[in-house]
């Protein structure tokens, strides 16, 4: 009498479980492509504001020589941002948060032009402001790095102070807005800033790629053409964060393993109020130590950057006309970022120099895995362990095969 350990399973089976695990894997594939488009089509939407531009809110008459005000107004469902931009003295942008979609900004601008009268630049109600900061660029620092460390020490030129240039009337484009200027002791060149405020999230197309919300806006300053005073030039830039009842004290430095956007760094450096004096919806600096040699920006032209400790400034706040306008007794922070480090092509190399930061309100925006990386580390650590278990299957059924056939002596 003949018996079988099992019955083997029959060519139909064995086939319609193959098919099975190939649709599996073109399913993966499928979702793998499907969500690096949708990804582009659906990120941000969720949100977005109104924005509006202004080129010096109410002024009389023609245009003054001492500098443009730009204001755009970014409201929300129950809220306004107001971002002014001055080239009244030193370049300034101002960011005001108020809680009425309806706040607006006044400006007394014979008093304004003055220059030295606080309070000439209201946004009304004042009852509405919630959070209010300022970025100020008062200075350009040259240094003749000899021994090539990078370490801007005795050997610094006398600065370039922003707030005696001469500065072109602002170019507007949009919710954009270019300002360049030069001092008069250059030979030659220009250091040039660009405004862009953004209505919803997204991401910016050149390097570094910052993400943006629609609560923040991007500043990107460039210096383009100068001549060095000696062949080893650095340089670095000065900010000053002014501010009132929550000014930017302190930099965080917040670390990833994913350099997707912005390839070969993997952190973000925010410059934030103290912790015990941080509100939600409060202020930021955001930005990524690195800046570019040559314009477009390119990974191989990328420099690292180093910026100091905040420290508090007494009696800088005159350096801008804007910050005298607004505030009656700000507390303000300053910071030197200093552009490159030792064994790199100094300035004078490319004569070009750009760097970028973020201003925002609220939680600063912070890189992940986009979806699409996120699908193919699953089908990249799926696909194995798919054909370990389809290895195993095929195994079974060709000894299930084996045994149907053999039968034994009775």
């Amino acid at each position: 009498m003949t018996r079988r350990s099992c019955d083997p399973p029959s060519v139909t089976t064995k086939m319609a479980a193959l098919r099975s695990c190939g649709a599996f894997c073109l399913h993966l594939f499928f979702l793998h492509f499907v969500s690096s488009e949708s990804q582009s089509v659906f990120r941000g939407e969720s949100f977005r504001r109104k924005l509006s531009v202004e080129l010096n809110p109410g002024r009389p008459g023609p245009p003054s020589p001492g500098g443009d005000l730009m204001h755009v107004r970014a409201v929300g469902l129950n809220d306004t941002l107001h971002f002014l931009f001055c080239s009244q003295g030193a370049p300034t942008l101002l960011l005001v948060h108020t809680n009425s979609s309806s706040s607006t900004v006044e400006v007394d601008w014979p008093q304004f032009l003055m220059r030295n009268v606080s309070g000439s630049l209201r946004v009304e109600p004042e009852s509405s402001i919630l959070q209010s900061n300022a970025i100020v660029f008062s200075r350009l620092l040259e240094y003749d790095d000899v021994n090539d460390t990078a370490k801007a020490t005795s050997d610094l030129f006398p600065p370039y102070d922003l707030q005696d240039f001469t500065w072109a009337p602002l170019n507007l484009s949009g919710a954009s807005a270019l300002l360049c200027g030069a001092a008069a002791t250059f030979d030659n060149g220009s250091l040039c800033l660009k405004l862009t405020v953004f209505d919803s999230e997204g991401r910016d197309q050149m390097l570094p790629r910052l993400l943006h919300s629609a609560n923040s806006s991007q500043l990107e300053v460039w210096l383009d053409g100068l001549v060095p005073r000696v062949s080893r030039s650095r340089f670095l830039l000065e900010l000053q964060a002014v501010g009132g009842a929550y000014p930017l004290s302190r930099v965080e430095v917040r670390r990833s393993i994913d350099d997707e956007f912005t390839p070969t760094i993997f952190k973000v450096l925010q410059w934030l109020p103290a912790l015990n004096r941080t509100s939600h919806g409060s202020v930021f600096l955001q930005w990524k130590p690195v800046s570019y040699r040559r314009s477009p920006p390119s990974v191989e032209e990328g420099s690292p950057t180093r910026s100091s400790l905040p420290r508090p400034q007494r009696g800088e706040e005159a350096l801008s006309a804007l910050i005298t306008a607004f505030y009656a007794e700000p507390e303000t922070f300053g910071i030197n970022v200093s552009f490159g480090i030792s064994g790199e092509p100094f300035y004078g190399r490319s004569r070009f120099l750009s760097w970028t930061v973020l201003l925002g309100v609220g939680t600063p925006p912070m890189d992940s895995f986009s979806p699409m990386v996120l699908i193919m580390m699953a089908v990249g650590l799926g696909t194995p362990m798919m054909l370990l278990v389809l290895g195993g299957v095929c195994i079974c059924v060709r000894k299930r095969a084996s045994a149907s056939n053999y039968e034994p002596i009775n």
